[in-house]
């Protein structure tokens, strides 16, 4: 058992909820910390979630805020972390510094109840699951996804989301744990950032 084993970790996408009920839903699941995954960590349509805005409103609140885009966000900077356009979350999870923004949530949850933050409201449409999330519960961490009802659905059903989504494309693996990998790959290059290629 890691020494993280029996620590919490939720995420949760901004999406567009009004900042109250944003920090609502926080509160409601007793966060104490929130970990900002943005690469961007701003919104033109809810400019409430834009990072120094949110980060007062959090602190207000008695809620920390942490901001690591640029170790685990999502639309990486480096062109060689994308395939064919589109972002590589398994090149992008080898990266050192994405190795020091997990190691920086696990040290966070002996200290705070953290939420991972980003956009998407549906978790499987995010990197906050399909990379983030996936690497953090590898450690030993329960995770939990925010549900916009204030739900929160342990990741082991949005694992079973997700294997349902791939649907037979999974069939061909006989290990369970080769099945969930080939799904979390065909997530995450359907989802994933994409860069224009040059003309």
């Amino acid at each position: 058992m890691t020494r993280s084993a029996a620590r919490e970790l939720l995420t949760i996408g901004h999406s567009n909820l009004a900042a109250d009920r944003f920090v609502a839903l926080l509160k409601d699941a007793s966060v104490t910390a929130v970990a900002d995954v943005r690469s961007v960590p701003f919104s033109r349509w809810c400019p409430w979630f834009s990072g120094k805005t949110l980060a007062q409103r959090l602190a207000g609140e008695a809620i920390a805020y942490i901001a690591l885009g640029d170790a685990l966000g999502g639309r990486p900077s480096d062109p060689r972390l994308y395939r064919d356009g589109v972002a590589d979350y398994e090149a992008m999870a080898a990266r050192a510094e994405f190795a020091a923004g997990v190691e920086r949530v696990v040290d966070e949850t002996a200290h705070h109840r953290v939420c991972l933050l980003c956009a998407e409201r549906e978790p499987l449409d995010c990197h906050r699951c399909l990379l983030v999330g996936r690497a953090l519960a590898a450690r030993g961490l329960a995770l939990g996804h925010i549900r916009p009802d204030g739900t929160i659905e342990p990741h082991a059903a949005t694992e079973q989301r997700l294997l349902a989504l791939a649907g037979g494309e999974t069939d061909l693996f006989r290990d369970g744990a080769e099945r969930l990998a080939h799904a979390y790959r065909r997530r995450a290059q359907a989802v994933a950032a994409r860069i224009k290629a040059r003309a």
